[in-house]
């Protein structure tokens, strides 16, 4: 394990002092977060912590902001194939080669470029954000605990030796082993060695970015699990995995469910419902992550607005607020942590029920068990 987290944490440093810009801020650079009259404009500066980002800011004094670039990768409509980095856009404020960060509109925040009639269009972006270069680190991060856990259990049984795991590999084992036992093994059934691969997948990589997005330095703080198009791609894939192992009991329950014949035919009432059940089902999950991750996101960083938002009040209530503030921050970022554990639990456990429903059994089987 220390072996792995070595290099990787080197490459990581030397990464994010390599990457580190001193760009002096141009003028109106904080117009996005301020109303014109000058008081901080709390929507604004949450949604524009919470959105994904071209390049990956660490902090910013007076004048100037810190921040690692990251990689432009885009197709144009009529140029081609561009790379470069996003410094040469100087935080949003510049044109590199015809493309621009979007300040307003339906494209705001985003890479975009004039067509031929002058026109705001999209080029082809498949450049590393914020939120996939967190992506990234935190899978090459849970990959190396995984392996070396592994490891360690290769060597064992290479050696013959039968040795209780300690330590590291001790929490894991029984992390794992919790998540077997009490989510995977009762929700899905006698089956449960088949998907507890990919239900140990989602679990860990949703718990472990969960966490990574509580750490507010490099390289934490991302927003992935609070962002619709990660929680969409999980939920398809539970989506596949639920409806292609699906059994032909499943699909019959789906198409001619065990009801009286007047709902199935002529018009069919409950094929309808439990083919519409099919699609809302990780729907849901999709909606429930997301949700709850953005949801606790913008309540810390809404309670740290209070410190600025009662600056013009006066001192005393300045401080006490300031007070209040710093408190519920704490109280409600250790509550993160819990929500970071339980938002996973409920994900891999609804996948696993799924999973369970869609290996049914045809019913005499069941009645000669009993």
């Amino acid at each position: 394990m220390k072996h792995y987290l070595k290099y990787v944490i080197a490459i990581l440093f030397l990464f994010a002092v390599a990457g580190m810009q001193p760009v002096a801020a141009e003028e109106g650079h904080e117009a996005k977060v301020e109303q014109e009259e000058g008081e901080l404009n709390v929507k604004e500066l949450i949604l524009d912590h919470l959105a994904d980002s071209y390049e990956w800011h660490m902090a910013s004094f007076g004048d100037f902001h810190l921040s690692i670039p990251l990689p432009i990768i885009v197709k144009g409509e009529t140029s081609g194939w561009h790379i470069f980095m996003s410094t040469r856009f100087h935080h949003g404020h510049e044109a590199y080669e015809g493309f621009y960060i979007a300040p307003d509109g339906k494209y705001k925040g985003k890479i975009v470029e004039k067509n031929a009639a002058g026109e705001e269009v999209r080029p082809w972006d498949f450049s590393l954000t914020k939120n996939a270069t967190s992506l990234i680190i935190s899978s090459v991060l849970l990959l190396i605990i995984v392996m070396s856990v592994a490891g360690w259990y290769k060597k064992q049984a290479k050696s013959g030796e039968k040795k209780a795991p300690k330590g590291f590999v001790g929490f894991m084992e029984m992390f794992i082993m919790s998540v077997q036992d009490d989510i995977i093994k009762p929700c899905v059934g006698k089956n449960y060695r088949k998907f507890s691969p990919y239900l140990l997948t989602v679990f860990f990589f949703i718990f472990f970015n969960n966490i990574m997005g509580l750490i507010p330095i490099f390289p934490g703080g991302a927003n992935v699990t609070g962002n619709i198009a990660i929680t969409l791609i999980l939920a398809l894939f539970t989506f596949f995995t639920v409806n292609l192992f699906g059994t032909k009991e499943y699909w019959k329950e789906v198409f001619w469910p065990d009801v009286p014949t007047w709902l199935k035919v002529p018009i069919p009432i409950m094929p309808a419902i439990e083919l519409v059940g099919v699609f809302t089902k990780p729907f849901a999950l999709m909606i429930r992550l997301f949700a709850n991750i953005l949801a606790g996101h913008s309540i810390v960083l809404g309670l740290t607005c209070l410190i600025f938002v009662t600056v013009n009040l006066g001192t005393v209530i300045n401080s006490s607020m300031t007070v209040v503030s710093v408190l519920l921050t704490i109280f409600i970022s250790l509550v993160e942590i819990l929500v970071a554990y339980i938002q996973a639990y409920v994900f891999t456990m609804l996948s696993a029920v799924f999973i369970g429903l869609a290996q049914a059994e045809p019913h005499h089987h069941a009645e000669e068990k009993h």
